[in-house]
């Protein structure tokens, strides 16, 4: 994805040309043909490695390549004891896997077309929201809690066509040892709070999620719970909250990256995470979070990117805020280093190993802090390599999410 990796890919690609020139028709096409063997091959085994802090993650590969055909074998797999790689051909649609559910909830933003509503899970209405008119709500209960991933797994998609539909997923519970690849989670009752986060993590450890796509989520797209998250990679994922419904009423979805653990380290990067109003990520707990080269695009006036709460410690560089009007929600009572100038990057040496890269505005909000009393927590970790902002103007859009991985 770098530049520089284009120039040698295309001095590569015309060296083979070449090559192939000499070939006879039968030799061309027996080349052709192991080129597609080989890179059906490599849709069914991970890509790359993870950068940052989930530096060393192997997911399933000591164990064997499954395909599952059904709901209930995807399920299996994933909750099996035994290390997976698991490959996902087709979209797997829970969606009414548990049938329908209708009840009564509330709408705390209005009952116009477009306001979300709520589904009083753990009587949220009833305690929080008592004043909020009560609605018949008709939602789909296999949404509300994801397919649990034990450890030892890769979840992976073959080319553009691992989707998971109806349900989220979860790694929870001391599980270790886990990547996500390549799939697409979409359509968990997206009318609706606490219809369904796609991604959950909670008491884990050495998880990389790597170019997938969320959308058309009722809750949280991603969500790392108060209990640690020690070892978290997230890149090149396309984060997308265009919706139908949202607590204000539009087309962007407030509920986007959550980060509340009791001792998290979280890489972000190379992410697409656009058309959101809030929460993405909202970062609190105690929560050590490094922002490299992702691209936030496209928040309403109202809205905000980061919320950055006490127990926060974020450090952004080399990232893209494009027509994001306002990027820190007001009130920010956690640590944050926006890399704001060349100088004052240069403290990012002695604790990083480099220098941090300025962040790139466009239409957007002021997000400028050099508090770097936190920078010792970077001490012996494994720190994501930084390009500059305008790389990530040229590349990230083009690469993250599903049927983006070469």
């Amino acid at each position: 994805m770098k530049s520089s990796c284009s120039f040698i890919l295309g001095v590569v690609a015309l060296a083979a040309s070449i090559a192939q020139a000499a070939l006879s028709p039968r030799e061309i096409q027996e080349h052709q043909e192991r080129r597609v063997k080989a890179g059906k091959r490599a849709t069914e085994a991970v890509v790359g490695s993870a950068e940052g802090f989930a530096k060393g993650v192997t997911g399933g590969a000591a164990g064997a390549t499954v395909y599952p055909t059904t709901n209930a074998e995807l399920v299996s797999y994933l909750g099996s004891s035994t290390a997976y790689t698991i490959v996902l051909q087709k979209t797997f649609d829970f969606t009414t896997a548990d049938g329908e559910t209708t009840a009564t909830g509330c709408a705390p933003w209005g009952t116009g077309s477009a306001c979300q509503e709520a589904i009083n899970q753990n009587d949220w209405c009833t305690n929080y929201e008592p004043d909020a008119p009560d609605v018949t709500v008709e939602y789909y209960p296999s949404a509300t809690l994801g397919i649990q991933i034990t450890s030892n797994k890769s979840l992976i998609g073959s080319g553009s066509s691992g989707i998971i539909k109806g349900i989220g997923v979860r790694i929870v519970s001391g599980a270790s040892n886990v990547i996500i690849q390549n799939i697409e989670i979409t359509n968990l009752n997206p009318k609706y709070v606490w219809g369904g986060d796609a991604i959950t993590l909670n008491d884990c450890d050495l998880v990389w999620i790597d170019h997938v796509t969320t959308s058309l989520i009722g809750r949280q797209h991603l969500v790392l719970g108060t209990q640690a998250d020690a070892r978290v990679t997230i890149s090149y994922n396309n984060f997308d909250g265009t919706t139908s419904y949202s607590p204000y009423c539009d087309s962007y979805a407030y509920w986007g990256l959550f980060f509340d653990g009791s001792d998290d380290l979280v890489t972000l990067k190379g992410n697409y995470i656009h058309h959101f109003s809030g929460r993405s990520p909202k970062v609190e707990g105690n929560t050590l979070l490094h922002a490299v080269n992702n691209y936030w695009y496209d928040y309403p006036s109202y809205g905000h990117a980061f919320e950055i709460t006490t127990g926060a410690y974020v450090l952004v560089e080399g990232s893209v805020f494009q027509n994001v009007p306002t990027v820190l929600d007001s009130g920010a009572t956690g640590q944050y280093f926006t890399s704001p100038s060349t100088t004052a990057n240069a403290a990012c040496t002695a604790y990083l190993g480099r220098a941090c890269q300025v962040n790139g505005f466009g239409s957007s909000g002021t997000f400028s802090s050099s508090t770097t009393s936190f920078f010792s927590d970077f001490s012996g970790k494994n720190i994501a390599s930084a390009e500059t902002y305008a790389w990530v103007q040229e590349y990230v859009i083009a690469d993250a999410g599903i049927g983006k991985i070469d």
